[in-house]
Order: structure tokens, then sequence, then C-alpha cells
């Protein structure tokens, strides 16, 4: 009789092995499908604010995530009074101890140690951060988040309490959404339905009005278009942008988008024009990839095609109409509108001297600098109304990125070409 050898061993011990891990997985399920409608027959009736509650306390893996599931629907089956009932219990009921807090850090102070630390970081952490943590294990529960913190948004505008539960959500969706989670894909015209669906929906500077407008946006060999993806919501774009890549720098977006005009080949480009940037998600309002984007999408270009030597914006100017409706120069209300916008880019500050215009912050603090400004870009209603028809290229320099980026910050700094201090000098000479 033949013993089996080492090989035919080692592959009945592995036959083995799968068998049992397939029965186990078998009756893993079962018994954690079992063990899940228990916990779900045994919460029936209870209100999410005893669900909650359920849930810091829950230690099973399983049960936490029954509970986390049985909250998000209760939630998104509830009216807005619901919705704003949950938010006050979140920021009012599991808010921290402030004695607690002062007195953890009095022992930590007079006795540095690890448990007198933890017992602080403990203290001072509100116990909602904890329970959005553990709704977001679930799957599907960060996309469910976002809109939670939409909703909210929406709300805490009348209702300056719940403020504290924003600034919770903003610090947790920070760490979630950072750069090292995000993924940048590129978005064309073989894209899923569902993502060009959302590309129309979502865009927030130029209106796509039909399909054969986006198929002019993501088709010819002159576009693209780049969005940020998360794992956890893999259908969802938070952020894109569409990029023209054309010969010279445009000023006008009426030209750019023309219907019928004539690509060229991406290879004769040698201006790469980030003309549309928009976020997707108004619950992550606040939580930047604008930054990361351009500057992504911009080395991943200047490798790719190594005749663009230009990378600029077509961007709006959506305060100027309201800023030249209240400001009472009489020089500047002489100058043309390209200089007066000039010198809104230039000289309207924020209290804390950072520029007015909102998109002027954005390309500014990604370490852009003012290129040239262009009366008649846009002659849609929306640029009429915003800016008078004018838009601005803010220009990429990779080379002066960083140092634009620290002067901006610290210095508060604009960087500007000479033609844009020109036409902003016009103002002050006029009569």
């Amino acid at each position: 009789m033949l013993l089996p050898g080492p090989r035919h061993l080692a592959a009945k011990l592995r036959d083995g092995c799968r068998d049992m891990s397939y029965f186990g997985g078998l009756f893993s399920t079962v018994f954690e499908r079992r063990f899940a409608n228990a916990v779900s027959t045994q919460a029936e009736g209870r209100t999410i604010t005893d669900l909650s509650l359920d849930l810091l306390g829950a230690m099973g893996e399983v049960s936490g995530s029954t509970l986390a599931q049985m909250i998000l629907d209760q939630y998104a089956n509830g009216n807005d009074t619901d919705k704003r009932a949950f938010f006050e219990f979140m920021a009012q009921d599991l808010e921290i101890d402030p004695v607690e807090v002062v007195e953890s850090l009095k022992v930590y102070k007079e006795a540095p140690s690890k448990r007198s630390y933890r017992d602080y970081t403990r203290a001072s952490e509100p116990k909602r951060q904890e329970l959005l943590r553990r709704l977001n294990q679930v799957p599907g529960g960060t996309q469910r988040l976002v809109s939670m913190r939409k909703d909210l948004l929406g709300m805490i505008k009348g209702d300056p309490k719940l403020g504290p539960l924003d600034v919770d959500f903003g610090h947790l969706f920070a760490s979630w959404f950072n750069r090292g989670f995000l993924v940048l894909r590129p978005i064309n015209w073989s894209s899923p339905a569902e993502i060009l669906e959302k590309i129309i929906a979502y865009e927030a500077v130029h209106a796509i009005d039909s399909w054969d407008d986006l198929r002019r946006r993501l088709q010819p060999s002159d576009r693209r278009c780049y969005g940020f993806f998360h794992p956890a919501m893999p259908d969802e774009p938070l952020i894109f942008v569409e990029v023209a890549l054309n010969k010279g720098v445009p000023n006008s977006v009426q030209t750019l988008l023309a219907d019928g005009r004539n690509p060229i080949a991406a290879e004769e480009a040698d201006t790469a024009v980030f003309y549309s940037i928009s976020n997707c998600q108004a619950g992550l309002a606040g939580i930047s990839f604008g930054n990361s984007l351009i500057k992504q999408v911009a080395a991943d270009l200047a490798r790719d095609l190594v005749g663009l030597e230009t990378f600029v914006t077509l961007s709006p100017i959506p305060g100027l109409s309201k800023w030249l409706k209240t400001t009472k120069s009489a020089p500047l209300k002489k100058a043309s509108l390209e200089a007066q916008a000039a010198h809104y880019l230039l000289e309207a500050k924020r209290d804390d001297k950072l520029p007015l215009d909102p998109v002027a912050r954005f390309h500014l603090g990604n370490g852009a600098a003012v290129h040239a400004v262009h009366d008649g870009a846009d002659l849609s209603e929306n640029g009429m109304r915003q800016s008078g028809g004018t838009m601005v290229n803010y220009l990429y320099d990779l080379t002066q990125i960083t140092t634009n980026h620290e002067k901006f910050v610290v210095e508060k700094t604009v960087a500007a070409s000479a033609e844009v201090h020109a036409l902003s000098a016009q103002v002050t000479t006029a009569k």
C-alpha cells in the first residue's frame, strides 16, 4: 500500500480547508442574518434617538451594523421636523461635558501619561463623532452622511446651536475625503451613462443644455474632463474639471464652446484651458478638492502632451456686478469694464485682506496668477448678471505655483501680470 506523498497530503489539506472555509462562511452568514433579524425585531418601534444610544453601546459588529442601517433608514424616511429633531439630539444630548474636559485636562497637565491623555481626548470628543463613525461603517453609509450634512447646512442658518454639529461633520469629512482616498478618473463620451447624466446635472459654471452639448465637451480630440471619486461613492463625482486643449489663451467662452467649431489634434495644442470646475456634493461644502484636482490634471497633461506650454483658466467673476453696485468711487465708475474688473480682482478685499471674489480666492490660493481680463467673454444670462460678461484667465505657471501660494497665504499678495496691473491703474487716472 502506497502512502500519499507530501504533494497529495498538501492537496488534501487544501481541499479540507476550502470545505471548512465554505461551510464556515455559510454558517457565519446564516448566524449573522438570524442575529441581525433578532436585533431588528428587538429594535422595532424604537425612536431614532433610542437606536442611536443603542448603537453607541453596541459591542458586536453585526448588531452595530443592523442598528446603523435602521438609523439611516429612519432618518431618510423622516420629514424636515424629524430630521431637525435628530440634529438637535446630536447637538445637545451627545455634546461634550465642559466640566469633565477641564478636569481631565488638569489631570493631564499635572501628570502627563498615556492614560491621562486618553481620558482627556475621550472627554473632549463629543459622542456624536463616534455615532457618525459607526453610521459610516455600513454599506452606503458615507454617501448617506453626505446627504445628511446637506440637510444640516440647509437648517443651520436659522439655528446657530447646530453649528458645533457641523464642525464635527466637517472634521470627519476632512479625514474621510483627504487626497489619499480620492481617485482621479477621466470622464469621456464612453463613460457610463449614469456618470454622464450627473455631469450634466452638476455642471455649475456653463450649463449643459443637451446630450449634443455634452458630446461637444467630451468627445472631440481637443477636449478632456476629469473628476475625483471616492471608493465609498464610486458612481458619484465629488468635483470635476472640463479642459479645452487650445492654440493660445482664449478670451471668450462662446468661441471655446461654439457649435460647429473645428477641433484640433491634441498634439497641436500649446495651451490647456480649465474652463469649468464644478463641485458636485452640497454636503461636502468646505472640503477642498479643487486645489489637488487642478494640479494633478495639469501635471498629467504636461506629462502626456509635451507640446503644452501654458495652463490657464477661463473663469467667471461672480462678485463683480454686486461690488460695482455698492461702490461709490467716481473714477471707478468712469473706467472701462475691463479696468473695473481688474481693479476689483486686485483691490477689493474682505476684512481678512483676502480677495472679495470667491473664485479669485480659490485660484490665487492654489498658486495661480491673474493673467488677463476680457470683456464680452460670457454673454450668457448668468455671465451678464454676474459680471457684465467679463471673464478672467488665471495662469497656472507650474514653476511659480508654490511661490505664489506662499506669498498669497503669508503676505496676502495677489500675483498678477503687468497687463492686469496696468488695467487696474486706469481706475485711479479715470476722470
